[in-house]
């Protein structure tokens, strides 16, 4: 249309002015012309920056950090927050990937990963050793460690020395306590060194000889009411976020609505401000494990001995490897 516009306003000056004059009148419309392709140029180059701005946002946007600070906004505006265990580099990298918010790196170790009945076993060391390997395979979930039986209870500067030697040698993100009144101590020396940490009330597995049983807690009237004090006094104390296990789901509800940190739920109903699953559970390579808050969304034990079983009959029958897969 430049071009075309131009021809016709040359015309026309030509017909008006002498041969000397329709030459610099020329020259003044290919300066114009060269303007404009500048112009059109910076317009079009604006345009594609813009476009590619607002991609390299929108995906920061998508791979943005979670931080307890993230947690404490996702809270706010009623978005529920993801999070499950992981104990391995590959596993992690995968959840990481698919979006979770939250990587525990929990004392279930102990059950699924080392084969013991009870979490206690597992200890520092171990959970070092997991929590390392799962750090190096996350780039934007908060990564959360369980501190082990013994590291912490009783004794606030062990509690401290624990935390400090998890926070040095993972590279996580905070670490997490079993317990209410009795742990604050603990929860306040860790904080004073800058660990962020996450409370665990209900059912705490550290505590399973206390208890004697896996049975649904704070039923009772007393037991209720001590683990709604105890959920004030962990906030208070300075716990970014609680998990809540195995409890009636509308006692679940009353603490989320009164705390103003998030509340993270397993087998605590939907009332609260998020869900925790230990990955191998839902996954379904544990088959012997099926609580009744627990949804399978796989079944991983049969596909893998399904797959095991097909690469020993053709290890047997020479099918494998073939032509293909030999050099």
């Amino acid at each position: 249309m430049l071009r075309a516009g131009l021809s016709m306003k040359l015309c026309h000056d030509y017909q008006k002015q002498p041969p000397v004059m329709f030459f610099k009148v020329m020259t003044k419309r290919q300066k114009e012309l060269k303007e404009n392709r500048v112009i059109l140029f910076i317009v079009l180059f604006c345009s594609f920056a813009s476009d590619h701005c607002r991609e390299n946002m929108s995906t920061q946007k998508t791979v943005k950090l979670v931080t307890t600070h993230v947690l404490y906004e996702m809270k706010l505006k009623g978005e529920k927050i993801s999070m499950l265990t992981a104990y391995d580099y590959s596993m992690a990298k995968i959840l990481d990937e698919a979006g979770v918010d939250v990587i525990l790196v929990g004392d279930s170790a102990s059950n699924v990963m080392a084969g013991f009945e009870t979490t206690l076993p597992i200890t520092l060391e171990n959970m070092i050793y997991h929590a390392a390997s799962v750090v190096r395979g996350v780039k934007r979930a908060l990564v959360v460690v369980d501190l082990p039986f013994g590291t912490y209870q009783g004794n606030s500067r062990e509690a401290l020395a624990s935390a400090i030697r998890i926070m040095k040698e993972t590279g996580a993100s905070a670490v997490k306590l079993e317990g209410g009144r009795e742990i604050t101590e603990s929860i306040e020396r860790i904080l004073s060194a800058g660990i962020p940490v996450m409370g665990h009330l209900g059912l705490t597995p550290q505590s399973i000889h206390k208890f004697g049983t896996y049975v649904v807690r704070a039923r009772e009237p007393e037991e209720a009411r001590k683990l709604k004090d105890d959920a004030r006094i962990i906030e208070k104390s300075g716990c970014f976020a609680i998990v809540l296990e195995k409890i009636p789901a509308s006692l679940a509800g009353e603490v989320a609505e009164s705390v103003k940190v998030p509340v993270i739920g397993i087998g605590a109903g939907p009332m609260v401000d998020g869900q925790v699953l230990v990955l191998h559970d839902m996954l379904g390579i544990n088959t012997e494990f099926s609580p009744r808050f627990l949804r399978r969304y796989h079944n991983l034990h049969e596909e893998i001995m399904g797959a095991v079983q097909r690469y020993i009959a053709d290890v047997r029958s020479l099918d494998f490897p073939n032509e293909k897969e030999q050099y």
